[in-house]
C-alpha cells in the first residue's frame, strides 16, 4: 500500500468500456483523485476484427489522455502505466501477459481467441502514438476482491453482476487440488471462479432460457450467466413478451414488428420499467412505446 503516482485502467468487460486515471498518495493519502470515463462499444466491433476493435479502444485511451490535468502528476522518470482488465476467460502466463480462451457477453471475433490480448493492446497503442506500457492484466472479479481488500483486510469474496457475472473468493492454497507450485507465504490464493459457466440440473431453465442459449453466438456455455446477467434479460423478457403476445394478444391482433428483433429490449430498459411505481405503470407503456414503436395500442 505504498503505491504512489499516477496511474491508468482500462476496463474492457462487456458493451461498454471504461478509461480511469487515479493518483495514488500511498498508505496515508491512498486515492488523491480519479477520473474516469465510459465508451460504448459500436456492435459490429464485437463481431469484427481484432485489430478494429483494439484501435477503436485504444484511440479513446489517447483522447482520455490528452485530457489529462495539472491535478495529476507522472513521478520523474516514469513512463505512464496501464492496469488493463479484460473480463473474459484467459489463460494468464504472467503479471502482464494472457491468451484469450474464448469470448463471451456477446464478444465474437476467431482471431483474437488464443492470442495475448495484452500485445494486441500495446500494438494498438503503439498504432495510436501512445507512450503508455500495459503493467499488468487484471480480470474484473480479482480486481473487486483486490480493491476491496486494499480497504479492508477481512474482504473475502467478490461478485460482479453486471454485462455477465462471475465470483472470486481467497482459498487457502494446500486446499487447491490442482495447485502444483510453491505456496505463497500468506497460504492464501485468490480463486477466480467463472461462475458465469456454471450449469446444473438445480438450476431452473425455462423454454425462453433454452431457446436464448440454442440461439445464442456461444450455445451450451455460461449458461448461468444467460440467466442473470445484464446481457441477457432484457431478451428473455422480449421473448416472453412474444409469446405473450402470440398466444393471447397482448398488444391487440397486431404483433409490434420490433417485437421480434432479438436483443430490441436492453437491461436499462428494464431497469426503467422495473422502478415504476405508478398505478397505471404509465412508464411500462412509454418505455414500450419507445422502444417497439406505437402501433396505437401499446398504451
Amino acid at each position: 500500500r505504498q503505491e504512489k503516482g499516477l496511474f491508468y485502467a482500462l476496463d474492457l468487460g462487456g458493451t461498454n468500456f471504461r478509461v480511469l486515471r487515479v493518483q495514488l498518495g500511498g498508505k496515508e493519502g491512498r486515492v488523491v483523485k480519479q477520473e474516469c470515463d465510459e465508451i460504448s462499444i459500436p456492435a459490429h466491433l464485437m463481431t469484427g476484427t481484432s485489430q478494429e476493435l483494439f484501435d477503436f479502444i485504444a484511440a479513446a485511451l489517447a483522447k482520455f489522455v490528452a485530457s489529462e490535468g495539472e491535478d495529476f502528476h507522472l513521478l520523474e522518470g516514469r513512463q505512464r502505466e496501464l492496469g488493463f482488465t479484460f473480463s473474459f476467460p484467459v489463460k494468464q502466463s504472467s503479471i502482464a501477459s494472457g491468451t484469450l480462451i474464448k469470448w463471451t457477453k456477446g464478444f465474437s471475433i476467431d482471431e483474437t481467441v488464443g492470442a495475448d490480448v495484452v500485445a494486441e493492446l500495446s500494438s494498438a497503442l503503439d498504432r495510436q502514438g501512445l507512450d503508455m506500457k500495459v503493467t499488468a492484466l487484471v480480470n474484473d472479479t480479482i480486481g473487486t476482491l483486490a480493491g476491496g481488500r486494499y480497504d479492508d483486510n477481512d474482504v473475502v469474496a467478490a461478485v460482479i453482476l453486471g454485462t455477465g457475472t462471475n465470483a472470486a473468493y481467497v482459498e487457502r492454497a494446500n486446499a487447491i487440488p490442482k495447485w502444483h507450485g510453491l505456496l505463497p507465504k500468506s497460504g492464501d490464493m485468490v480463486i477466480n471462479m467463472e461462475w458465469g459457466n456454471f450449469r446444473s440440473s438445480h438450476l431452473p431453465l425455462t423454454e425462453f432460457d433454452q431457446a436464448l442459449d440454442a440461439e445464442s453466438l456461444n450455445p451450451g456455455e455460461q449458461i448461468y450467466e444467460k440467466l442473470i446477467s445484464g446481457m441477457y434479460l432484457g431478451e428473455i423478457v422480449r421473448r416472453v413478451l412474444l409469446k405473450m403476445t402470440e398466444e393471447a394478444s397482448l398488444f391487440g391482433d397486431d404483433i409490434p414488428p420490433k417485437l421480434k428483433i432479438p436483443f430490441i429490449l436492453r437491461t436499462p430498459h428494464m431497469s426503467m420499467m422495473h422502478h415504476d411505481t405508478s398505478p397505471d405503470l404509465r412508464t411500462v407503456g412509454a418505455k414500450l412505446k419507445d422502444v417497439l414503436g406505437d402501433p396505437g395500442h401499446l398504451t
